[in-house]
């Protein structure tokens, strides 16, 4: 591969101004990095539990000092408002931190399991052992919570990590370097490496023990390639085109407001993004009409009373682009916001939020995941066909249901195929870290958050102990003799009204046989 040693240039979004240089990492520095962090492996993995979770909890404390300084580097690096770089991106990373200082040790330490009968006189229980190194590759919209949180997790496991931040927000990425290093983590137990898709490619190549991506499903398929040849466990979290089912009886208001937070938060840049809304008719146009009165009530800029914040990759300003002209040309109506060649990009990335009516799922603004501040709006006639609406999807991470029959709600919620269903909210299920986290179908592979979170970073080790005082097992050699009395012993402990007096005589001429010495 051909190495890169020019410093890259980093821009804002929000202001098209030129904010850094960074250092990218060298290619031929990749084995290197991987030899320093197994060698660190056997250092941080002997630590004890409580003693991994002193280093966390010292990063916790410096976040909560530095949070307006690291907000400002968020809200820079990917043109998003200061107030959704706190309140989506540093608090949930704050908040998974409290979480794994409190759960870490009951989940992680070995736990005693029931052993059956049949192996009387045994104990079983299970151990979680670290896997080693692990690669995190972890991408530009949330570029802090999306890094850290399985950083994290990773680490409290006993794991040393390799993460390589999205190049599109590489300031977030040395941000987080630093804080590491501040909070005075051992050397090398987590190390950053810098790039684009070369560097990322070369990282998987070298057969980290376990690999965590988050992004597209594009570049979710080629690690998840990768991975399989070597035999390298993943959690792929991938993208989504969420769905919002909105019933005559919900909270209309409720409904409106949920369904622009959940829609341009980020400017839509959320994998549980709300991507398109499905309406009961009957209260179809007057959800429209306010949906469209609000939006274009919201204020976009830069400062701490806007609304909404700028893209973040200009590559996926002209994924918006070109799913907005596809709908347009087949028949949809831009009920609020702008036609693609009025935006006024120039240097920046805003992009105005935008709602589009008489829609249907011929258009690409309704199969494919948009990632933009754009919302497209659809009547139903029936629950069974919003539920098949719903579900005609390649992807199922996140959705919602709006009503106030709970009884309707919860039926609803378990007909989507989807990896979390929020009931008169949005997005928010990702905020609980009691909750697992991912999704089903084209939204990826695995679950993480709460105790799967962090035992998905450990190998599940069964140990089952005997008292060593027997010499002989009723199973083991010489099978002379066994099969009839093994025969009855199973007829007796496994039939419809077990003979639980015969079963303890099979158990006991089985113990005698295995006792006697084979006769020549």
């Amino acid at each position: 591969m051909e190495e890169i040693h020019d410093k890259w240039e980093v821009f804002s979004p929000a202001t098209g101004e030129k904010i850094a240089e960074i250092e990218p990492t060298p290619l031929s520095s990749i084995p290197l990095i991987y030899t320093k962090s197994r060698h660190s492996f056997q250092t941080w993995s002997k630590l004890s539990i409580s003693e991994r979770l002193h280093y966390l909890r010292q990063l916790r404390l410096l976040m909560v000092e530095k949070m307006d300084e690291i907000a400002e580097v968020i809200s820079k690096d990917t043109g998003k408002l200061k107030i959704e770089a706190l309140v989506a991106d540093i608090m949930p990373t704050i908040d998974a931190i409290k979480h794994i200082e409190k759960h870490a040790i009951k989940s992680l330490s070995g736990k005693k399991v029931a052993t059956p009968l049949m192996l009387i006189g045994k104990k079983s229980y299970i151990e979680y052992m670290p896997r080693g190194t692990v690669l995190v590759i972890s991408p530009w919209n949330y570029p802090f919570q999306l890094a850290m949180v399985p950083i994290l997790n990773a680490l409290a496991a006993g794991n040393t990590v390799i993460a390589k931040p999205s190049e599109v927000t590489p300031l977030v990425g040395v941000c987080i370097e630093n804080l590491f290093v501040e909070a005075g983590f051992p050397k090398d137990t987590i190390q950053f490496a810098h790039g684009g898709k070369e560097l990322g490619a070369a990282l998987t190549e070298q057969k980290p023990d376990y690999i965590f991506f988050t992004g597209s499903v594009k570049t979710g398929k080629i690690i998840g390639e990768v991975a399989a040849k070597h035999s390298i466990p993943t959690t792929l979290e991938l993208g989504g085109k969420d769905p919002m089912i909105v019933l005559r009886d919900a909270n209309l208001e409720r409904a409106v407001n949920g369904a622009l937070w959940g829609a341009f938060t980020n400017s839509g840049q959320v994998c549980m993004s709300v991507e398109r809304v499905y309406v009961e008719r009957p209260v179809y146009q007057e959800f429209l009409a306010l949906l469209k009165e609000k939006t274009e009530a919201m204020r976009q800029g830069t400062n701490l009373k806007d609304d909404i914040g700028s893209m973040t990759f200009p590559g996926q300003v002209d994924i918006v682009a070109s799913h907005l002209e596809d709908a347009l040309d087949k028949g949809a109506i831009l009920e609020a916001g702008k036609l693609p060649k009025e935006w006024k990009t120039g240097g920046t990335h805003f992009i105005p939020p935008m709602i589009l009516s008489n829609v249907d799922h011929s258009m690409r603004i309704m199969k494919e995941e948009t990632f933009g501040p754009v919302l497209p709006v659809m009547p139903f006639d029936s629950e069974e066909e919003a539920v098949a609406l719903a579900n005609e999807s390649e992807y199922g991470l996140n959705s919602s249901v709006w009503t106030i029959d709970k009884e309707k709600a919860r039926r609803i919620a378990s007909q989507l195929v989807t990896g979390a269903v929020t009931i008169n909210d949005v997005l928010i299920t990702v905020a609980n870290h009691h909750l697992p986290f991912g999704g089903a179908k084209q939204s990826g592979v695995g679950r993480y958050h709460g105790e799967q979170g962090l035992k998905i970073f450990c190998h599940e080790k069964a140990i089952m102990v005997d008292n060593g005082h027997k010499n002989t097992e009723i199973q083991w050699y010489p099978y002379e003799g066994k099969y009839p009395t093994f025969l009855s012993l199973f007829r007796n402990y496994f039939s419809g009204k077990p003979n639980w007096i015969e079963f303890g005589k099979d158990y006991m001429k089985l113990i005698k046989i295995s006792k006697a010495k084979r006769k020549d």
